[in-house]
C-alpha cells in the first residue's frame, strides 16, 4: 500500500508549468506533454495545480463526465469540509452558464440559444460583410497595419456590441474589460472586471427603461417569465459572458488563421484561387490552432479515473482543447501539425463538446469565413511585417492568439 500511495503522490507532481514561454509555442509544447500520457499534472500560470487532459478521446470523455462539474461550489465545499482552504475560481462570470451544471445550465442556455441559431446567424451575415468592408477600406489607406488592432479585433467587437445594443461611442474600453475576464487574476484585471460589471449594470438599467431590438433587451424581458426567469446577477453574468465569448474567441481565431496562412503561403494562394474552400478551411484553422487553448475548470465531485490516472475529489481538471484537436482522428494522412485547407471534415474540439458546446459557434464560423475570405481577396500581396518568430502571443490565461500581427498590404 505504501508503494501504491507513493506512486500516486509522485504522479501528482506537476510535470510542466504553463508559463508565457510555454504558451508562445503551445501547440508544440502540448504535443510534447501529450507524448508522456493523455492526462498529465501541470502547474497553471495562476499557480494552481490541475490535471491537463491532452488527448482527443480523454478530452471528449472529460467534457461529458457526470462527475466533472463546472460549478465550483461542490468541490469547494468538499475540500473545506476536509479542512482544506480552496482557491476560489470562476468568480468573474458569477451566475453564468459557464460555471453552471444541469438543471441550472439547461435553463440558462435555453434563454440564449435562439439568438445564436444558424438562421439568426444567416441574418447577421450581411452586417458582418458590411463591417468587414468598412474595416478593409480603412486599412487600404496604409501600407502597413497591425492586423489584430485594425481588423481581427474590431470586427467581432462591432458585431457583438451591436448585438447587445451598445452605443458606438461606448465601445472603446470593451476589449480591455473583456480581457480581464479570461486572464490570470491580478489587481488590474479585477478592477477592469469591476468596471465592466458596472457598465453592464448601467446599460441594463437603460435597456430596462427603454428596450430596443437587441440581445440585452431580450434577456431583460426574460426576467418577467416564470419558466425562464433570470436573476439580476445572472443577467449581468450572461451579458458579460456573451461579450467575451462573442469577441475574444473570434479575435484569436482570425489572428491564428492568418499566422497559419503566413507560415504556409501556398495555402493562402489556394484559398484565393478556390474561395469555395473557405468554409472547410475555417474548420481546419480551428483544428490546427484553437483560439480557446483550454477549457474553463472542471471540478471532480468524486474520485475517478481518467486516462490511467486517479483524480481525487476536489481536483481541478482542465481540457486542453488545442492539444486534443491536433490529436483528433482525421480523414487521410496529412500531418496534423500542418495546415491543409483541403482537409475533408476536419475534426476538432475548438468549440468544446457535450452540453457546454459553444452556443455562439455558428456566429464564429460565419464571421471567420467572411472576414478571412474578404481579407485575402482585398489584399493579394498581404504578408507579415515582421518575422513570424517575433510575433508576441497572449502570455497567460485560457486564450491562444497573437497580441500583435504587423502586416504589409502592398509591395
Amino acid at each position: 500500500m505504501q508503494d501504491t500511495t507513493a506512486a500516486e503522490d509522485e504522479s501528482r507532481r506537476p510535470v510542466a508549468t504553463i508559463t508565457a514561454e510555454f504558451k508562445a509555442d503551445a501547440p508544440a509544447a502540448l504535443a510534447e506533454l501529450r507524448a508522456g500520457g493523455p492526462v498529465r499534472r501541470v502547474r497553471l500560470g495562476s499557480g494552481l495545480d490541475a490535471w491537463a487532459v491532452l488527448s482527443y478521446a480523454e478530452s471528449r470523455a472529460a467534457l461529458t463526465h457526470p462527475q466533472l462539474l463546472k460549478n465550483p461550489e461542490p468541490a469547494i465545499a468538499a475540500l473545506e469540509a476536509a479542512g482544506i482552504t480552496s482557491h476560489r475560481v470562476g468568480e468573474g462570470f458569477g451566475g453564468s452558464m459557464l460555471f453552471s451544471d444541469p438543471p441550472n445550465h439547461t435553463r440558462l442556455r435555453r434563454l440564449v440559444a435562439p439568438v445564436f441559431s444558424a438562421r439568426r446567424t444567416e441574418l447577421l451575415a450581411g452586417r458582418v460583410r458590411a463591417i468587414a468592408g468598412e474595416l478593409l477600406d480603412a486599412m487600404a489607406a496604409h501600407d502597413e497595419v497591425d492586423l489584430v488592432e485594425a481588423y481581427c479585433a474590431p470586427l467581432p467587437m462591432t458585431v457583438i456590441c451591436e448585438l447587445h445594443g451598445v452605443p458606438a461611442g461606448e465601445r472603446a474600453d470593451f476589449r480591455d474589460w473583456s480581457r480581464a475576464l479570461v486572464g490570470i487574476p491580478s489587481p488590474e484585471q479585477r478592477e477592469n472586471g469591476l468596471r465592466f460589471n458596472r457598465y453592464l449594470t448601467e446599460l441594463v438599467d437603460r435597456k430596462r427603461a427603454e428596450p430596443s431590438d437587441d440581445l440585452l433587451s431580450d434577456l431583460i424581458a426574460q426576467q418577467t417569465k416564470e419558466d425562464g426567469r433570470l436573476s439580476h446577477v445572472e443577467l449581468i453574468a450572461m451579458a458579460g459572458l456573451l461579450v467575451v465569448a462573442g469577441h475574444d474567441t473570434t479575435v484569436n481565431l482570425l489572428g491564428n488563421a492568418m499566422v497559419a496562412l503566413f507560415r504556409q503561403p501556398e495555402q493562402a494562394l489556394l484559398l484565393r484561387s478556390r474561395p469555395d474552400l473557405i468554409t472547410g478551411a475555417v474548420e481546419e484553422f480551428l483544428r490546427l490552432d484553437s483560439s480557446v487553448e483550454q477549457s474553463t475548470f472542471r471540478f471532480a465531485a468524486e474520485d475517478l479515473e481518467l486516462g490511467g490516472v486517479r483524480i481525487r475529489r476536489g481536483d481541478l481538471v482542465v481540457v486542453y482543447l488545442g492539444a486534443a484537436s491536433r490529436d483528433a482522428p482525421q480523414d487521410g494522412v496529412a500531418d496534423p501539425a500542418k495546415l491543409d485547407v483541403t482537409r475533408a471534415n476536419a475534426r476538432h474540439l475548438a468549440f468544446g463538446h457535450g452540453i457546454h458546446h459553444c452556443v455562439g459557434a455558428p456566429l464564429a464560423r460565419t464571421e471567420a469565413s467572411i472576414a478571412i475570405g474578404a481579407l485575402l481577396r482585398r489584399f493579394p500581396r498581404l504578408r507579415p511585417g515582421i518575422p513570424l518568430a517575433e510575433v508576441p502571443w497572449i502570455p497567460n490565461g485560457m486564450m491562444r492568439g497573437p497580441l500583435r500581427l504587423p502586416v504589409r498590404l502592398t509591395d
